[in-house]
């Protein structure tokens, strides 16, 4: 006897992950140029960069840790399969030839052009604000520990039971270890950073995102070194991206953004800085301070604590997975694509 079992009918009409999967299938519709370069004209058959990217996708909507976990999905689940788009007979990829696989996307900047279709779905239903912003940064825990934070020069070697970061008694007790002697071995790129006083320092990069107020989607974001400056240069560098600089924009933001330079720099911009006000020696005054678009965006702009709440809980950014900047920065792109889609399934009344 012989089944013939469809894929198609065993997911539920009625099942949000049609309303993902409809949302991420037009984002790679307008991504063929991209995937027609990834595709190696000599050599085995790679796995399709459509396929990889729906895997990743449906790695961070279910919260899945690790590689191996989700091929296992992928193996015997139908939704994981339908999803990724691979039928009954075929097989599950090996988690090593995903991880290589995975890399090719790296390399071709998918993650950027991926948010950028995403966002192009939600400006073309009137979803998405050319005016209002918010901005901020939140620090990203590296995939390092602290005993790898160790001086500029040393040979990295596996440490003794009782070795630490600060080089043989297992703590940094009489010594002022920083960023400008210290390293970690295991990922160069992370820094040693602590967010404020009386909090313990982390080796950490620090993530940035830019969204607009309308529905709290993210616009831009990116990945750089965790510095006390590093919030207000990156916001500079989001905004300096945005399209239209001719129309009067604002931007949103808490009071580590008071200050003359990032303040000079948006209104050269033509983007009027929302920063809350500090009490004393800030850059913001009366004369932005006494409009209602300022009190709008004091309240909207707690809105982009969202996709960092959303990317740490669910997208797998608590803790890095992966080490160096780019592939973070990549991972953390991506993450904000994925909370856009679910940010516009979740929508009351938009049609998809």
């Amino acid at each position: 006897m012989f089944s013939y079992v469809d894929v198609e009918s065993r997911i539920p009409a009625g099942h949000p992950i049609r309303k993902i999967r409809k949302v991420v299938d037009q984002a790679l519709a307008g991504m063929d140029d991209v995937f027609d370069a990834m595709h190696a004209e000599t050599g085995r058959p790679s796995i399709p960069p459509e396929q990889l990217l729906r895997a990743l996708v449906a790695q961070m909507i279910h919260t899945i840790r690790s590689e191996r976990q989700l091929m296992e999905r992928i193996s015997h689940d139908l939704l994981f399969r339908w999803f990724v788009g691979l039928s009954l007979d075929d097989p599950a990829w090996h988690p090593t030839t995903f991880t290589k696989n995975r890399d090719r996307l790296l390399a071709h900047g998918v993650d950027d052009r991926f948010l950028a279709e995403v966002n192009g779905q939600a400006h073309s239903r009137k979803l998405l604000s050319r005016d209002h912003f918010s901005l901020d940064g939140t620090l990203l825990e590296a995939c390092a520990s602290i005993k790898s934070f160790r001086p500029k020069g040393r040979a990295a070697s596996p440490p003794e039971d009782d070795e630490g970061a600060g080089g043989g008694d297992g703590d940094f007790r009489g010594r002022r270890p920083g960023n400008a002697t210290h390293q970690s071995t295991t990922d160069p790129d992370a820094r040693l950073y602590r967010k404020g006083k009386g909090q313990s320092a982390k080796l950490c990069h620090m993530g940035h995102a830019l969204i607009e107020n309308r529905s709290g989607m993210v616009v831009g974001a990116s990945v750089t070194e965790a510095s006390g400056t590093a919030e207000r240069e990156a916001g500079l560098e989001l905004l300096r991206e945005l399209p239209g600089r001719a129309r009067r924009r604002t931007v949103g933001c808490d009071k580590g953004f008071d200050e003359k330079s990032f303040v000079r720099g948006c209104r050269n911009l033509n983007i009027t800085p929302h920063a809350a006000a500090k009490r004393s020696g800030g850059a913001v005054d009366g004369r932005t301070t006494r409009h209602a678009g300022y009190r709008a965006s004091m309240i909207k702009r707690k809105r982009v604590e969202e996709p960092f709440g959303w990317a740490k809980t669910t997208g797998l950014m608590r803790k890095q997975r992966h080490r160096g900047r780019p592939k973070v920065q990549w991972q953390f792109r991506l993450a904000a694509a994925v909370y856009n889609v679910t940010l516009m399934v979740g929508m009351a009344g938009v049609a998809l």
